[in-house]
């Protein structure tokens, strides 16, 4: 259970599609925190190196001086200990596992073939955009299907492990050249249909602003 002296940290990136996860989940619970910015790509911070010393990297939840590492383990946590309100997981072991499953898949099949869509040119790039368009046609037609949200009625641990993900489609579409309303459009209004949440609207940063950020980096490295 909280108490009122809990302390709450989060070190995290703005544009961090997995620190937006702990973000979303944190507001879920209503639990208040201190924001940490580290900035990826800069020097790292002695906090951080100090509380992520295996890998290095955000986001890392503190609570009450202890890190969380890596962003599912660490919804899963905020879940567990801030039980008192507003449900992630399912309760049903079952369930739980399919959960668990396609929030693996998430992470496994999207963030590499979505960053080529930024960060390569030519037919890495292509390969890159049709490699994130098939994995997001399977999310879409195996995880999500008709459903409001990807655990059914209430929005919930899968949405959480992949709303980070529809903050970057904006980016992802533009410099790849396609469409996400015509390749996916059931997860175009999930992601709408998210941002109806006021725990998400304030926790996901404007599509336009990574786009930019982008944007510059792509200059800086030739790319453009």
């Amino acid at each position: 259970m909280e108490k009122e002296n809990d302390e709450v940290i989060l070190l995290d990136y703005w544009p961090s599609m997995y620190g937006m996860r702990l973000r979303v989940a944190l507001a879920e619970k209503e639990v208040k925190y201190e924001f940490k910015e580290e900035v990826v790509g800069g020097v790292k911070s002695p906090l951080l190196l100090k509380m992520n010393p295996i890998h290095k990297k955000i986001p890392v939840l503190i609570h009450n001086g202890k890190p969380i590492c890596e962003s599912l383990i660490a919804v899963e946590y905020i879940d567990e200990v801030w039980k008192d309100k507003s449900p992630l997981l399912p309760s049903d072991p079952y369930q739980r596992a399919q959960a668990r499953f396609w929030a693996d898949y998430i992470d496994k099949k999207l963030y590499a073939p979505g960053r080529k869509t930024w960060d390569a040119k030519g037919e890495e790039k292509e390969e890159g955009k049709k490699e994130l368009i098939k994995s997001l046609k399977v999310l879409e037609l195996e995880a999500l299907g008709d459903r409001p949200y990807f655990g059914g009625e209430s929005f919930g641990f899968v949405d959480i492990a992949f709303i980070g993900f529809y903050s970057w489609f904006y980016t992802f579409e533009t410099f790849g050249n396609f469409s996400m309303e015509a390749e996916c459009p059931k997860l175009v209004a999930w992601g709408t249909r998210c941002l109806q949440k006021e725990s998400v609207s304030k926790s996901l940063p404007d599509p336009y602003k990574i786009y930019e950020i982008i944007l510059t980096y792509r200059k800086h490295f030739g790319l453009e």
